[in-house]
């Protein structure tokens, strides 16, 4: 058996896809030819038919042209999903970020003076209205936010932290870790369970820079256990005049007790308590994009600010936008709840849930497929993202039995264009509705579907 040249190859692209000039197709036909080669060095081919060739001319041309970074259903009810891409945007920072795209914008151009401008303004302003800080920075994410802080404001000098709060965040990065490259010395005080004010006070000496506090996003510590709070560790930070940052993680502008969730500290919260810095996320519980904020006096924000690492880090034009959107929404909290995904999905009360889950078990039950079981039940969902981590919220699901084993139905799902993540519990593959979109349903229904163009799977 002959196998085709790469420039025959890339002929018969031509013919198929007459729209591409011909040197697109050197990779696609390589691949082609390759596939070819390994099964036949395998036997599994010795003829080359046309039509076989063709097809899989398509099928590669096909993979070559999808996007690696792609739209998937998030059915795993995890709303802040790491690994999903986080928070979803809502529709105005869309809008905002596609017109910052498509347009030349003033990104560093001050309109009124005609002269250069500074990106940030475009996000500070709005950042002091709503926490009531006397600064703001905004970085590429939260874990630069902390190292350009600790680097500005410690570099050479010690750091004193709780040995509670030395955190690993996603991706092993540890607090130590990002202490070391920010030149800073790590000083430990207290223990794993229980860090007194004294212990701060003792460890304090001539070397010491900055008193940081670090939110427990991933976990919590219940028993045996005490911690220095915000306002106990400002006042020791004035005697002695050091600055005191706290590392929020995750941060958030909403008061969640007030809605029957557990209590989580806001930003407003700890700035009011008397912090010199507050750093969190932008892509977690405030449901905007990935970015790094930096609240706080004036004084340190400024020197943060020019520092060359800032340059490194800095924020870009579509992040900006979609921030800048995002953060209006909070002008009024109404607006935040209605319109943010992040927030809608976390306060969506259960009674709604179990509806959304019994609609699609009536899609599903309808499409007739042999051996399949569907049946709603009650399940219990994490925010994720490290946020609210002891916090579980009642959702509901729609579990399946198949003949398949949920590991292979779950892969088939997962290649599903779009792909759609699920999850396993008990044997059984668990569609939960939290975080579907009403246009997910369409497309959960669809995959299904496909198992009703197999005769093995109808009845």
């Amino acid at each position: 058996m002959r196998i085709p040249s790469v420039n025959e190859l890339k002929e018969k692209f031509s013919k198929l896809y007459p729209n591409y000039p011909i040197s697109y197709f050197t990779e696609p036909s390589r691949r082609v030819a390759q596939i070819i080669r390994e099964k036949w060095q395998k036997k599994e081919l010795q003829k080359l038919e046309e039509s076989y060739l063709e097809n899989l001319m398509k099928e590669v041309f096909k993979k070559y042209e999808t996007p690696s970074l792609k739209r998937v259903i998030n059915a795993t009810g995890v709303v802040i999903h790491t690994n999903l891409g986080r928070a979803p945007l809502c529709k105005k920072a869309i809008e905002e970020i596609t017109k910052v795209a498509k347009y030349y914008s003033n990104l560093e151009f001050d309109l009124k003076e005609g002269k250069r401008g500074s990106r940030y303004v475009h996000v500070e302003e709005i950042l002091k209205e709503i926490t009531q800080a006397e600064s703001a920075l905004i970085v590429n994410n939260n874990a630069a936010a902390v190292l350009i802080s600790l680097n500005t404001l410690a570099y050479g000098k010690e750091v004193i932290v709780s040995r509670g709060e030395l955190v690993e965040i996603g991706g092993s990065f540890r607090i130590p870790e990002v202490m070391k490259w920010a030149g800073c010395i790590l000083k430990e005080v207290g223990t794993t369970n229980k860090t007194h004010l004294s212990d701060y006070e003792n460890a304090i000496n001539e070397n010491t820079a900055l008193l940081l506090k670090v939110h427990k996003s991933n976990f919590e510590i219940i028993g045996f256990a005490k911690e220095v709070s915000v306002e106990d560790l400002v006042t020791l930070g004035k005697k002695f005049g050091l600055p005191v940052m706290k590392d929020l993680g995750s941060g958030c502008f909403i008061d969640f007790s007030k809605y029957g969730l557990k209590k989580e500290p806001t930003v407003q919260e700890v700035l009011k308590a008397g912090v010199d810095i507050v750093t969190f996320s932008g892509d977690k519980l405030l449901g905007g994009p990935q970015a790094g904020i930096i609240l706080g006096k004036k004084e340190f924000i400024e020197k943060i600010r020019k520092n060359p690492l800032n340059r490194a880090l800095r924020i870009d034009k579509l992040t900006l936008a979609g921030l800048e959107a995002t953060l209006r929404l909070y002008r009024d909290e109404n607006l935040a709840l209605e319109h943010i995904p992040v927030l809608k999905m976390i306060l969506t009360p259960k009674e709604i849930l179990k509806k959304r889950a019994k609609y699609l078990l009536k899609k599903l039950r309808k499409l007739k497929l042999k051996e399949f079981n569907f049946e709603v039940i009650e399940t219990i969902n994490k925010t994720g993202g490290g946020a609210l981590p002891t916090l579980d919220l009642i959702s509901y699901a729609v579990a399946v039995k198949s003949p398949l084993s949920p590991q292979n139905l779950q892969k088939i799902l997962r290649e599903n264009e779009p792909p759609i993540i699920t999850r396993i519990e008990e044997e059984r593959l668990l569609i939960d509705v939290r975080c579907l979109f009403d246009e997910d349903y369409k497309e959960i229904i669809s995959a299904f579907e496909k198992f009703g163009n197999d005769k093995k799977y109808t009845s």
